[in-house]
């Protein structure tokens, strides 16, 4: 009986110590990188990883899509290595990640403008003022604007479908504190979405279809939508690479960021990953549809995440 107990607990230890190789002491299993948030940021991460994957296929690169709320959620709880985010972490996700003991580092990776999207068939609203967009999505027009001559009257007299991101939305939170004047502040009674192909579907099949994500998911359906100006108050601008980086469409254009836990220095495939994404984001950045920062900003933003690895070694 000693000796079938003793078998058994030198077994128990094997798989034990299997089970236990190649974990870090706080920062998840080496081999293996979590991903999750924003789906404004997805596509430029994504383009980073799979070129990583090729230089280290050892390495498994996960990402999720849960919207940038989603992702600060879980980041804050330390089940993620790094969020994608398309607006800065909000004071109470802060207080969470606080509160168990996380640390982290804001990295800007590239820029992105918002896109008011409308179907092709739409020939009479080809631009918004800034006002004429909060009129449309602000809470008080639930219910009551419910049709296009209502914001102008030259217009037609039908109905208004409206689609955009859900809450959790990084997007949303930007573009409601943007143009309603309060984060998360809006109008419930549209189709919401945390997927953006979701909206560009919606849009493209409906005449009267306006909508609202990041430039990048127009520019990749631009067969499908037509792309309507935003009036800041110095005129019509539509978003595009130069509008965007040189700062002339506002107020809808904006940093996109990766957060990187601290927990997750131990592992040293996240530090790899995070250099390698700085490294190359420039250059992806453009393939994806995102306006790249310079070569200046990259190096600012290497040296950030450098200071942060030796100031928590």
């Amino acid at each position: 009986m000693k000796k079938v107990l003793l078998i058994a607990i030198l077994s128990f230890a094997v798989i034990s110590c299997g089970n236990n190789k190649g974990q870090d002491k706080k920062g998840g299993e080496s081999g293996t990188i979590s991903i999750d948030g924003s789906s404004t940021v997805y596509p430029i991460t994504e383009a980073v990883a799979e070129e990583f994957r090729a230089v280290k296929p050892e390495v498994d690169v996960t990402i999720g899509v849960s919207g940038t709320g989603g992702g600060f959620q879980k980041f804050g709880r330390g089940e993620i290595n790094i969020s994608d985010a398309s607006r800065p972490i909000k004071a109470e996700e802060a207080a969470v990640a606080k509160e168990n003991n996380i640390n982290y580092v804001e990295l800007e990776v590239a820029y992105d403008g918002l896109a008011v999207v409308i179907n092709p068939e739409n020939d009479w609203a080809t631009s918004f003022t800034v006002e004429e967009l909060k009129k449309i999505w602000e809470p008080a027009a639930q219910g009551k604007i419910k049709k296009w001559n209502q914001i102008n009257p030259a217009w037609p007299n039908e109905e208004i479908h409206l689609f955009g991101p859900g809450v959790a939305s990084g997007t949303f939170d930007y573009f409601t504190e943007a143009i309603v004047g309060k984060s998360g502040s809006s109008r419930g009674d549209f189709t919401a979405s945390e997927d953006d192909n979701v909206l560009v579907q919606g849009v493209a099949g409906d005449k009267y279809g306006l909508g609202f994500f990041g430039l990048a998911y127009y520019e990749a359906n631009s067969d499908k939508l037509a792309l309507a100006s935003v009036d800041g108050g110095n005129g019509p601008v539509k978003p595009s690479t130069e509008t965007v980086k040189n700062g002339t469409y506002t107020p809808l254009s904006r940093p996109l960021y990766i957060y990187v836990n601290s927990s997750s220095l131990n592992n040293p495939d996240v530090v790899e990953f995070v250099r390698f994404y700085l490294e190359e984001a420039g250059a992806l950045a453009k393939d994806v549809g995102y306006i790249a920062m310079t070569k200046e900003e990259y190096a600012a933003q290497m040296e950030k995440f450098n200071k942060f690895v030796a100031d928590n070694k």
